[in-house]
């Protein structure tokens, strides 16, 4: 299995270590739910190294951009970030990504790890038509500093001044880059630096009281806040139309990799829609359970499990456009009911699911 930079500071803490996606990676440091309640409460670190940086430059990254992804970049000012999915021909979602844009030359994408290998291949046959370059930072390590004290904890240990960085910006020099994004809906940082600077950088972290998290915290919390799982909620076979993610399709122009399956998709009809899910009672919904309406519509569960903060069972589910309360899911033999609630389930530490 592939390893980050920072595997060893994960067994010394004691992380319970699996295989994701081929990459050896910390699942908890020993509960999952206090990692989960130190991010919704005070500050948790998750490592991030696995995903992959690209940086885009040349006179056409602009240009190549706004061919290659479904959201406006050339609505970005200087350093500001951007949530986009990338499409292939039919529509279906190729990956969602984060691009920075640095300069009006110069941008920075940071992509999932599971899907490395067929963005790079994809961004590399479509860059060709452009006066562009594509560099991907695979030596950089990654970790994100997540929770309502995340700045406060972080600031003194780096030399960026985060003060007049907004959400959804980065600020950085030569060493360190720090985007305010996040996967865990609270505030936090996403931070970019050298190999030979991760580990000194997590143990700083550690001594300032910010707590190590794995990937079972990183689940429950992006769940809470309604955010999507590449190969679960979205993949090549469903278009952003189908699963909640319209909103990142930019409205009025045609010229972006996809645009026509959507399109044609808008004047059939879509027929499927994403919504959130809450088990009425005892049980826990997961990933591939079905689901049924009293009017026969269905529905599959994409991403689910055990919410710590509302401490409810919560679900997202694309189903039949038409489908309404009540709804029902298949547990093994049961037949159990559900309530439709909006995303995101959770937002700044609160619960939003009305009882």
């Amino acid at each position: 299995m592939k390893k980050t930079v920072l595997n060893e500071a994960h067994r010394k803490a004691g992380a319970k270590m699996v295989d994701f996606g081929g990459w050896d990676m910390p699942i908890n440091y020993g509960s999952q739910i206090e990692e989960h309640h130190a991010v919704r409460g005070d500050a948790g670190m998750f490592d991030v190294s696995h995903m992959t940086v690209v940086d885009i430059k040349g006179n056409e990254a602009t240009d190549f951009l706004y061919r290659l992804l479904a959201n406006d970049v050339k609505k970005l000012n200087t350093n500001q970030a951007m949530y986009s999915t990338m499409l292939n021909e039919q529509g279906g979602v190729i990956d969602d990504l984060i691009v920075y844009k640095l300069s009006d030359t110069d941008y920075r994408v940071v992509v999932n790890a599971g899907t490395r290998d067929k963005d790079i291949a994809w961004f590399e046959k479509q860059i060709a038509a452009f006066d562009a370059t594509m560099t991907e930072q695979a030596d950089a390590a990654m970790i994100a500093v997540q929770g309502p004290n995340a700045i406060a904890k972080l600031q003194p240990l780096i030399d960026v001044d985060l003060s007049e960085t907004k959400r959804f910006y980065a600020s950085y020099n030569d060493d360190t880059f720090v985007g305010r994004t996040g996967y865990t809906g609270e505030d936090g940082v996403e931070i970019i630096v050298s190999p030979d600077a991760a580990e000194p950088l997590w143990d700083r972290l550690i001594e300032a009281g910010v707590k190590p998290c794995g990937l079972g915290a990183r689940d429950t919390l992006r769940l809470e806040a309604g955010m999507h799982l590449y190969g679960q909620d979205m993949n090549e076979d469903i278009t952003p139309l189908e699963c909640g993610l319209a909103w990142t399709i930019r409205k009025d122009d045609d010229s972006f990799i996809g645009a026509d399956a959507l399109n044609a998709l808008k004047s059939a009809g879509v027929t499927k829609k994403l919504i959130g899910l809450v088990l009425e009672g005892r049980g826990v919904l997961r990933h591939d359970q079905t689901l049924n309406d009293e009017a026969g519509h269905q529905g599959i569960i994409t991403s689910g499990g055990f919410s710590p903060s509302t401490e409810r069972a919560i679900a997202m589910a694309v189903v039949d456009k038409n489908m309404t309360d009540p709804v029902s899911v298949a547990i093994r033999k049961k037949t159990l009911p559900c309530r439709v609630v909006k995303l995101p389930f959770v937002r700044n530490g609160k619960s939003l699911i009305e009882e």
